[in-house]
């Protein structure tokens, strides 16, 4: 059994989806798979994809002389789908032969996931297999592969997309990139404009641009455009909403109009005036929200490290800088560090200038970042700073604990968040992460949804929104 991603509810480790279509790809292999090239004349690129029953429920069928044979059609439809996730060879149980679509299906897989998808542009094809069968660990022959022919892969791409849905195809692409080194491809506008773009490509594309040549760079430009503008789309409208909310909130009035009273504070300030008999309060003091001014009401410093881990999170970061510098009750900063500091504020009209800013990759030095970000302080007491880094620190870590402590200290509010991405569970220095939190700022990660709800809490002084599961204890 190979460790798949072409999965259902029933088995997250080697199924189809329950839907017609594969939900992903599988993601290695213990023995190489033989076949044909996936490249060859008879591959069709354009076939429907297939319409499937329900996906098994974790038994692996047995193989016999005819897999078919006795078999009900739902049993058959099994046999099918686990053919496609083990590929094919005798060492798979199935038996089960597959055409027209489904055989082409099956090579768009082959091509990235078989016993030569690693012998292309750079990959293992040791590990990259997909099924099992003796034939081609023998032979020692490449099964499949995408080759170093940019218009092998541009086919290829045209046809993950015809056989797979969107989220599938992101990452297929992701693999490809890592699996068979084709970043170098990504230099070729043609590639780029093959390519479905997703934040993890921006990442890339940030990552090779250094390197990536005049005729490229307004095509790369386009790709990440298009990103980004998804990006704000979904995230701007709820951000804004949010902190507007948390801004009117965070000036505190003792003589509130009636739609403006904080309840919850007013009940609290006034439990001394309970009358028993009557089961009420007595509210002598009430507590509401103010409305806020015209005008800059607090002040958000946005320090990313930039190092090459920290991709996506310098992705959204970068978005959220835009929205945050778009609203005026906000006077928004943002710093990208590695071991050098680079302020892009002036860029922040246009987050796409700011993420061709950035240089990913490099090492890091937070102490440094947060010496420059301390310095452009003014007003400690109405200042969010959030250090979105992983806390690998190569400067001096008790200046960087000093200098967190001294700025809670002067009244700034501090956020530190592992990452600012949806990618799971981040990698971080566990020790810093203590120490942070014994200075009265956890860290922790945060999704992009989640993101609005943290810097509102940080902007109206009250307790974060840490999830439970992200916490360092």
């Amino acid at each position: 059994m190979t460790h798949g991603a072409l999965h259902s509810d029933a088995d997250p480790h080697g199924a189809l989806h329950n839907d017609a279509e594969p939900h992903g790809a599988p993601r290695g292999g213990t023995a190489p798979r033989g076949g044909t090239d996936p490249w060859g004349d008879n591959a069709p690129h354009s076939a429907p994809a297939p319409h499937s029953a329900p996906a098994p429920h974790g038994e692996v069928p047995h193989s016999g002389s005819d897999p078919n044979h006795g078999h009900s059609q739902g049993d058959q439809e099994r046999l099918r789908r686990w053919r496609l996730v083990l590929g094919g060879q005798g060492a798979d149980g199935t038996g089960c032969s597959l055409s027209g679509a489904d055989a082409a299906m099956d090579r768009t897989l082959e091509a990235l996931y078989g016993s030569g998808g690693g012998g292309g542009s750079g990959g293992d094809g040791a590990t990259a297999g997909r099924g099992g069968g003796s034939q081609g660990a023998a032979s020692g022959a490449r099964s499949g592969g995408l080759g170093g022919s940019a218009p092998q892969v541009a086919r290829w791409l045209g046809d993950i997309r015809t056989y797979f849905p969107t989220s599938v195809v992101q990452v297929m692409q992701r693999d490809a990139i890592d699996r068979l080194g084709l970043s170098a491809l990504l230099l070729e506008p043609e590639m780029l404009e093959a390519v479905e773009a997703d934040v993890h490509l921006v990442g890339t594309l940030l990552s090779l641009n250094k390197a990536m040549p005049e005729t490229t760079k307004n095509t790369a430009r386009a790709v990440v455009r298009k990103v980004v503008a998804d990006l704000e789309k979904r995230l701007a409208t709820r951000t804004r909403a949010t902190l507007t909310g948390a801004l009117d909130r965070s000036a505190r009035i003792s003589r509130p109009r009636h739609r403006d009273i904080d309840w919850d504070r007013t009940i609290r300030a006034n439990l001394k005036n309970y009358l028993p008999d009557h089961r009420t309060v007595v509210p002598e003091r009430l507590i509401g929200f103010g409305r806020a001014a015209r005008g800059v009401k607090k002040d958000v410093v946005l320090c990313i490290d930039q190092s090459g881990s920290m991709a996506a999170s310098v992705v959204y970061a970068s978005v959220f800088g835009a929205v945050l510098a778009s609203m005026r009750s906000l006077a928004t900063r943002l710093v990208v560090f590695d071991t050098s500091v680079v302020d892009l504020t002036e860029e922040l009209d246009d987050p796409v200038d700011v993420l061709f800013g950035t240089q990913l990759g490099g090492g890091t030095d937070i102490n440094r970042a947060l010496a420059y970000c301390q310095s452009q302080i003014t007003r400690p007491a109405d200042t969010v700073v959030v250090l979105i880094s992983d806390l690998y620190e190569g400067g001096i870590r008790e200046e960087m604990l000093g200098r967190v402590a001294a700025m809670k200290a002067s009244g700034v509010q501090f956020v530190a968040l592992l990452a600012l991405s949806d990618e799971g569970a981040p990698s971080y220095d566990r020790e810093h992460a203590a120490a942070l939190a014994a200075l009265g700022a956890p860290a922790f990660a945060c999704t992009p949804d989640l993101f609005p709800e943290v810097m509102a809490a940080a902007i109206e002084r009250r307790q974060l929104p840490i999830p439970d599961m992200a916490m360092h204890q």
